[in-house]
């Protein structure tokens, strides 16, 4: 399965997506919680650090950009300097706002939080003060506002609704682009608001006609009057809300225990998630609806999607605030929840995908483990040497010497298979977690960075000789020398078939 939802990512490619909703800016002030107040019975924070974020809709135009998408934004901010931060950050990003439009009458919502940290221990948000108001926009606004989207829509993949009830999400703007996405053979998804059930209108409404909706367990609780203790439950809740809104999906979050999903075809499906280390719930529906959305843009379909948006939105709460997630993180992710590397392809990482697989499997103590080489020609010795590295850890990683490198070393006529040979090679053996490419002529740059628990190089090697020793041993971790198998080499073995007639080029069909 891990494979699979990997190929839907990587076949993804860039859809465009337009977002409406309510438009943030998210303020973190940091710093030691160090004591109580003298002046009161408060946390007394010594902070030390201030940064700001998009936050809100402008948050899920953030995570569709992190994730490789082409974003417009559309929305209403303050005439303030909280809204030239907000449109600075946009422009960094790269995102289309031609739709964020200034409402002079109101202020950019701003959302301030307090993280402390204490005794070294994760941070954690001390206090929120919010800047806002709730006051719907008026009806010329919404007039603006509706000209620009007409054009947007037309050139979108997918519209995504990220309503946080700040007065842009108005019933008649709602409707009015759902009309006219719909008109245009456009998916449009919902993230809705907070509300209660009632005799009249039901607040949801406004969303009717609409693909899907991605209501958290509280608020679809909340919208149905159900309670949603069970799966069953939730079921029952996504089939009300289903057929009143008539959608396409039903699409309920329900934290640790994943999504369910009741489809208008019949389908009830529950798509579970694994268990995280939960820092921080901030921004994790936000990133459902990103995932969803560039899933369902990219081609897959709602089985594909959810597992995908619960695989993000994991990864978002084990982080703090709101932060971006790459399609890297999720391939890696996907491949550490499923015992390693999914298949021998997925083994081959980048630098920057092997740097977030290892903050996760250093997460769970396990052991790293480092060696490199050429790997020319792979032979017995090779296979040995690999399971010998392997069993002095849990992790192996294989940093494998690039063509260049490799020319450098052992001279023009080397290496006989190009490094995505070698690469392939490696990673189908079974001792084998990662291949890494590095260029230089040495790996001490990528020791440093990967800093290995253990070093492994051939028993042909002292230990004074071994490239990262030192670096490796001063941060607490050893080396290891593997025993070599006696008479085999690649330069042996190159020599020989060149001695017996064999052109190096066929080197590998006897190997």
């Amino acid at each position: 399965m891990s494979t699979d939802l990997i190929q839907q990512i990587e076949h993804w490619g860039e859809p465009q997506v337009l977002v409406l909703g309510d438009l943030m800016l998210d303020r973190y002030v940091w710093g030691d919680a160090e004591r109580i107040s003298q002046e009161a019975p408060v946390i007394l924070l010594r902070a030390d650090r201030r940064e700001e974020r998009l936050g809100g809709a402008s948050s899920v135009a953030t995570m569709l950009r992190a994730l490789k998408a082409r974003v417009a934004l559309a929305g209403v901010v303050g005439a303030d300097a909280d809204a030239e931060r907000l449109r600075h950050l946009l422009n960094q990003l790269q995102v289309n706002h031609d739709a964020v439009l200034t409402d002079e009458s109101r202020p950019t919502t701003v959302k301030e939080r307090y993280v402390g940290r204490a005794q070294q221990k994760h941070p954690q948000q001390i206090l929120r003060v919010d800047y806002e108001t709730r006051q719907a926009i008026d009806a010329p606004l919404e007039q603006r506002l509706l000209a620009i989207l007409t054009r947007q829509i037309a050139l979108a993949d997918i519209v995504l609704i990220s309503d946080y009830d700040k007065g842009v999400c108005t019933s008649t703007l709602t409707q009015a682009v759902i009309r006219q996405a719909l008109h245009g053979g456009k998916r449009i998804l919902v993230d809705p608001i907070r509300c209660g059930s009632n005799d009249g209108n039901h607040p949801y409404m406004k969303y009717k006609g609409c693909h899907a909706m991605t209501p958290n367990r509280l608020e679809a609780s909340l919208a149905t009057g159900l309670p949603i203790d069970t799966l069953d439950q939730a079921w029952k809740a996504g089939e009300t809300l289903l057929h009143m809104l008539a959608m396409e999906a039903s699409i309920i979050t329900l934290d640790k225990d994943g999504m369910a999903m009741v489809h208008r075809d019949g389908r009830r499906q529950h798509f579970p998630t694994r268990p995280r280390q939960v820092y921080d719930i901030t921004g994790a529906g936000d990133m459902v609806l990103s995932v969803l959305g560039l899933a369902l843009a990219g081609g897959s379909g709602y089985e594909t999607a959810i597992p995908l948006a619960n695989v993000a939105g994991g990864l978002e709460v084990e982080k703090v605030g709101i932060a971006p997630v790459s399609r890297e993180e999720m391939i890696a992710d996907l491949q550490a929840s499923h015992g390693g590397a999914a298949g021998s392809v997925h083994k081959q990482v980048s630098l920057d995908v092997l740097d977030m697989q290892l903050r996760y499997e250093r997460a769970r103590n396990r052991k790293i483990v480092f060696t490199n080489g050429c790997f020319d020609l792979l032979h017995a010795g090779h296979v040995q040497y690999l399971n010998e590295a392997k069993a002095q850890g849990d992790v192996l990683i294989v940093g494998l010497n690039s063509d260049h490198s490799v020319r450098g070393l052992k001279g023009p006529q080397r290496p006989i298979h190009h490094e995505a040979d070698r690469a392939e090679v490696l990673a189908g053996l079974a001792a084998v977690d990662y291949v890494v490419l590095f260029d230089d002529p040495t790996p001490l740059s990528l020791i440093e960075r990967i800093s290995p628990d253990v070093l492994v190089k051939g028993a042909d090697y002292s230990k004074e000789q071994v490239v990262g020793a030192e670096w490796v041993e001063a941060r607490g971790g050893r080396v290891h020398l593997a025993a070599m198998k006696p008479g085999l080499s690649t330069t042996s073995a190159v020599v020989k078939l060149r001695d017996q007639g064999e052109p190096p080029s066929n080197a590998l069909k006897v190997a």
